[in-house]
Formats: C-alpha cells, structure tokens, sequence
C-alpha cells in the first residue's frame, strides 16, 4: 500500500513539474477556493446616501395621503407645490364641452383640469415617507375616489371660502368611510381672510377636526398642513 501512495505521489509531482508540450504554453494553475467561504467584504455604499438609507432595520415608514376638494380649489397645485420628486399630474385642456358643468366664475384664467389624479412624495423625517395623492374635484370623477383612498391614513379637504358649498361632498364622504381629515383652507389672493373659527362654524365641522388656513403655492404652508395632518390621523388612530 505504501509502494503505491508513493508511486501515485511521484506521479502528481512529475505531472506538474512536467515542461510545456512544444507549441503549447504551460497551464496556471488555477489557485484553491473554498467554496464554503462567505463574502465578508463590505456592501458598496451609494454616494450621497444618509446612514438611514443604509441600514435595513430602520426601513422608512410610507403612508398615504389624500387631497381632496372641489373643482379648481387647488390641489394640484398643493401636490406641486410639496413633492420632492417631478410630480404626476393628468391634467387635460378644458374644451367647451365643459361649460355647462365646470364653473369658472371663482377661477377664470383655468385652462387644465385634473382627470384621474396628481401624486407626489415629501419625506417628513429620516424614516417617515409621505405618498400623497390628489383627487378630481369634478362629479363625474368621483367614481375613482374609492381607489384613491384606500390605504390612505388620513385626508385633507381643500376649501375656498369664496365657495364652500364645493366642498361639502367631499366632507360627507370622508365623514362617512371613517378616515381621519383635516380642513385646510386655501387663501386666495384678492379674497377676504377668514379665521379658522368662521370657516368651522360655517362648514359644521366637528371640534376634534382641525381647521387651518394655508397658501398651497407655498411649501412651508403645505408641509404645515401635512404634519397637522399626521397628528390628527395618529391622535385618531394610534395604533
């Protein structure tokens, strides 16, 4: 047995000391691998990426918003105005077929109107993401609200003081699915200002449903409407 691991030894040693066979270069030989090793290099970072963005324990919480309203009262506008991100918006042309249904008494100079819905995203806090998703304000768009909301945690109204009564189904609707909303008044230019107080009175809205008075032109005045939102939605539902 011994004659034989010898023999079988020389055998090995011979082979790889063996030259190169003429017109063909020597082989490398190929270095040993363990193929039970683990990668234990570290994962390559994004550039510009924070620590939070990194760390897979501390995922981002991503909720969902809705902004409804009536016709022209601002919110894709408010969407714009907020999202971090190159907003989607379905705006089309309003052509006279419309006359008879859109009024544009209180906006004259609209010439696009929303068909499905605007979306956009702000990032609130390191690990807390806001989707947020503008409805139609036209009746005959009404039917894909049902959609919009579900998953939503809350929503905001949109009310134009000017004419308050648009917002109403907007208010029955949520009054009556149970979701968490807030109002937000939006201040027009040229229109007088009213304080929160008068807008609760004349909308009936509940004491625990906060009013506020806001710009949707502005970012700060749109983020100050989103966390009063998220206050709400979480004193509502803290679970």
């Amino acid at each position: 047995m011994d004659s034989v691991v010898s023999d079988a030894s020389a055998v090995s040693d011979a082979v790889s000391d063996a030259p190169a066979v003429t017109g063909i270069p020597a082989q490398p030989q190929a270095p040993e691998v363990d193929l039970f090793q683990r990668d234990t290099a570290a994962p390559d970072t994004e550039d510009g990426a924070q620590d939070w963005q990194l760390d897979h324990t501390r995922a981002p919480i991503a909720t969902k918003i809705v902004v409804a309203g009536g016709f022209g009262v601002g919110k894709t506008t408010f969407v714009r105005a907020v999202s971090e991100i190159t907003p989607l918006q379905t705006e089309a042309l309003m052509t006279r077929a419309s006359e008879d249904t859109d009024d544009l008494t209180a906006t004259p100079d609209k010439l696009t109107t929303t068909v499905a819905m605007d979306f956009g995203r702000i990032t609130l806090d390191n690990d807390l993401v806001l989707y947020v998703f503008g409805t139609p304000g036209q009746q005959r768009f009404w039917f894909m609200w049902d959609d919009l909301v579900r998953g939503a945690i809350g929503a905001i109204v949109l009310a134009d003081t000017r004419r308050l009564t648009d917002c109403f189904p907007a208010l029955d609707y949520f009054e009556s699915c149970g979701l968490p909303y807030i109002v937000a008044v939006n201040h027009f230019e040229g229109t007088e200002l009213f304080e929160a107080d008068d807008v609760r009175e004349a909308l009936t809205v509940p004491a625990h449903v906060p009013v506020v008075i806001m710009d949707a032109r502005k970012r700060y005045s749109v983020v100050e409407s989103l966390l009063a939102m998220v206050a709400h939605a979480l004193e509502a539902t803290p679970e």
